[in-house]
C-alpha cells in the first residue's frame, strides 16, 4: 500500500484524519458511500440530463476493487442512477451497489437487476392531484414536477425567485403530503413528496451492518444527506471511524460545517476518490 497522494486533501477535524488513517489501513473493510446528484454528478437545471462526471466512472473502477465495498445512495430510482451514471457492466465495478429511493430500491452490479418492494398508494394519489393542486395555489409559474417512480418532486430552480417560491411551497406541500400519508424531503430548489421511514441515513447505517464495515467513507451535498452524515456521527461515537465529504460548500452551509471535509463540487470529489485508489495501490 502507497502514502497519501501528494495532492490528497487532509481532513480538517481529528475524528476525519482518523478516519481516513483506518481506511488507508484496512481498506478490505472499508465501505466508500458516495451521493449521486451534486457529488458525482453536477447539478443541472433540468435533473434527466443529469450524468455522471466523465472521471467518476474511471475513479471508481480503480477504488472499487481496493475497498470492501463501494455504494451509491441516492433519491433517484435505482435504475436510473445506474443509466445516468454509466455504471453497468464496467469492469472494477463488479460489486457495486445503488441504493436507490434512499434505499426503498437496491442495484447491485452481480445480478444487474432492481430490487424494490411495492409502491406507496399515496404517491399515485399525489401525482394526480399535484398539477392541479399547484395551479389553484398560484404556484404554476416556473415550477415543474419531475415523476421519481416511488415519490414525485417539484422544483423551483426555474422560476423567477427559486428560493422565495421554494418556501412558499414547503408548508402547501407538507399539508399535501400528510394527507396521503408522505412526507416532504427539501433538496436544493427541489421539494419531493415520498413515503415515510426511509433515508439515506437509514440506508447507509443498515449497509454498513450488512457488509461488517470497520471505516466508512460518505459524500454528500444537500439536505437529503444530512441524515447520513447522522448516522455516521452517531456510529462514530460507537468506536467506527467514519469521513464525512461534502461536495462543494455554498448551498447548503449546514452540511459543510458538520463535514469533516468540503471538497469543491464533482471534480474534486472525483479527484480525491482517484488520490484515494492511487493511495491504495
Amino acid at each position: 500500500m502507497g502514502s497519501h497522494s501528494h495532492r490528497m486533501p487532509t481532513p480538517t477535524t481529528p475524528a476525519g484524519r482518523e478516519a481516513l488513517d483506518a481506511l488507508l489501513r484496512t481498506p478490505e473493510r472499508s465501505v466508500v458511500a458516495l451521493d449521486f446528484d451534486g457529488t458525482l454528478a453536477e447539478i443541472v437545471p433540468d435533473p434527466d440530463q443529469a450524468r455522471a462526471h466523465p472521471g467518476a466512472v474511471p475513479a471508481l473502477a480503480a477504488l472499487a476493487p481496493r475497498v470492501g465495498s463501494v455504494a451509491v445512495i441516492t433519491g433517484r430510482p435505482a435504475g436510473v442512477a445506474v443509466r445516468y451514471g454509466g455504471f453497468a457492466g464496467v469492469p472494477g465495478l463488479e460489486r457495486l451497489t445503488v441504493l436507490g429511493h434512499y434505499g426503498a430500491e437496491r442495484w447491485d452490479a452481480i445480478s444487474g437487476t432492481v430490487h424494490a418492494p411495492a409502491p406507496h398508494p399515496g404517491v399515485a394519489a399525489v401525482r394526480a392531484e399535484l398539477p392541479g393542486f399547484l395551479d389553484a395555489i398560484g404556484a404554476w409559474q416556473g415550477t415543474w414536477i419531475e415523476e421519481k417512480g416511488r415519490a414525485v418532486a417539484v422544483h423551483t430552480r426555474r422560476a423567477a425567485d427559486p428560493q422565495a417560491a421554494f418556501e412558499a411551497l414547503r408548508e402547501p406541500l407538507a399539508e399535501l403530503a400528510q394527507r396521503h400519508g408522505l412526507i416532504v424531503e427539501p433538496g436544493r430548489a427541489v421539494l419531493e413528496l415520498r413515503p415515510p421511514g426511509m433515508d439515506k441515513g437509514v440506508a447507509l447505517a443498515e449497509y454498513l451492518a450488512e457488509t461488517g464495515a470497520g471505516a466508512v467513507l460518505y459524500a454528500g451535498d444537500d439536505l437529503g444527506d444530512l441524515a447520513a452524515f447522522s448516522a455516521v456521527e452517531k456510529l462514530r461515537q460507537n468506536g467506527l471511524p467514519g469521513l464525512l465529504v461534502c461536495s462543494g460548500s455554498a448551498e447548503v452551509a449546514e452540511l459543510a460545517e458538520r463535514a469533516d471535509l468540503v471538497l469543491d463540487g464533482p471534480p474534486a470529489v472525483v479527484a480525491f476518490l482517484s488520490d484515494l485508489a492511487a493511495a491504495l495501490s
